[in-house]
C-alpha cells in the first residue's frame, strides 16, 4: 500500500475515532543494525502476524527502534525514477543502496536518525491506515513540541518545520499488518541529503532537532520520548517482559498511563 491520500479529518470520519483500548505492544532496540538485517527483523515479525491473521490476539504488535549505518533507499514510487548510474553514485559516497517495498519515494538512513519500525495490525488497533499514518505523525509532532519546535503536517507526508522535513514516514500494509515505519532526524549528518530529492519533493529541505534547538539532541534522549508519544497516540501498553529506556523529567510525558511502565 502506497501512502495515503491527504488526509485532513472530516465530521465523516475523525481520524482519532474507534480506537482498542490498552492494546500490548513490544518494544525492541536493534541498536546499530545494518538496513538488510533489519528488514529481516521486520519480515519475521510481519510473517508471524500473517500466520496468524485469523487470529491476530496470538501475536503482539512490535515496536522496533533502531539506527542505520549511510543507507540510501527507494521507495516503489521512485524505482522507475533512477536509474543505475544513479545508484552508482550514490553508492560511490559510501553509502549502501536497497530497493523497497515501502511507500514512497527516495530517502537517506544513517547514524544519527532515530528509526522506527511499528509491526501493528491494524485490526487489533481497530483504526483505518489513514488514522494510523495521522498518528504517527502527531506522535512526532508532539515529540517535537517537547524541545520547543513547532512541527505540523503538510500536503506531503512526513511532519515538517516549515519547508524543510524533520521526518520521514512510508509504509508497507500487508493484509492490515504495517512495516517499515518512520525516520526522525536527530543530530544526524544532513549533507547526505543533499544527492537526492528527499522523498522525491524538489524544491524543500531537510532539518533536524539539533540544527532546530541549536543544541546536539542525540537518538539516546529522543528513543524515550518517542516510545512514550507512540504508546500514547495509539493507547498502547508495554507488555510486562519489555523494558524500553526510561525517558528524563525535563521531557516526561505525563499523559501516559502509569501501567505502561513508562
Amino acid at each position: 500500500v502506497d501512502m495515503v491520500e491527504r488526509r485532513h479529518p472530516t465530521p465523516e470520519e475523525p481520524i482519532f475515532a474507534r480506537q482498542a483500548m490498552n492494546v500490548g505492544v513490544l518494544v525492541k532496540d536493534l541498536g546499530k543494525i545494518a538496513y538488510s538485517a533489519a528488514l529481516e527483523a521486520q519480515s519475521w515479525h510481519v510473517q508471524k502476524h500473517l500466520e496468524s491473521i485469523s487470529q491476530p490476539h496470538l501475536v503482539k504488535n512490535t515496536i522496533l527502534l533502531c539506527e542505520h549505518p549511510p543507507v540510501y533507499t527507494f521507495g516503489r514510487r521512485s524505482l522507475n525514477k533512477y536509474i543505475e548510474e544513479d545508484e552508482k553514485r550514490l553508492k560511490s559516497l559510501g553509502a549502501e543502496v536497497h530497493k523497497t517495498k515501502r511507500g514512497g519515494q527516495i530517502t537517506f538512513h544513517g547514524p544519527g536518525q532515530l528509526v522506527c519500525y511499528p509491526i501493528m495490525n491494524l485490526r487489533t488497533l481497530k483504526i483505518s491506515l489513514r488514522s494510523f499514518v495521522c498518528r504517527l505523525e502527531e506522535s512526532i509532532i508532539q515529540l517535537c513540541s517537547q524541545f520547543d519546535v513547532l512541527s505540523q503536517r503538510s500536503p506531503h507526508t512526513g511532519v515538517w518545520v516549515g519547508d524543510s522535513k524533520i521526518c520521514a514516514i512510508g509504509l508497507q500494509v500487508s493484509r492490515g499488518v504495517t512495516s517499515h515505519g518512520l525516520a526522525l532526524n536527530c543530530d544526524n549528518d544532513l549533507s547526505w541529503f543533499e544527492h537526492i530529492s528527499p522523498c522525491g519533493i524538489k524544491g524543500k529541505g531537510v532539518t533536524s532537532l539539533s540544527q532546530q534547538t541549536g543544541t546536539a539532541v542525540n537518538t539516546e534522549e529522543v528513543r524515550p520520548l518517542l516510545i512514550q508519544s507512540l504508546l500514547h497516540q495509539f493507547n498502547l501498553q508495554v507488555l510486562a517482559d519489555c523494558h524500553p529506556p526510561q525517558a528524563t523529567d525535563k521531557h516526561s510525558v505525563t499523559r501516559v498511563h502509569t501501567e505502561t511502565g513508562i
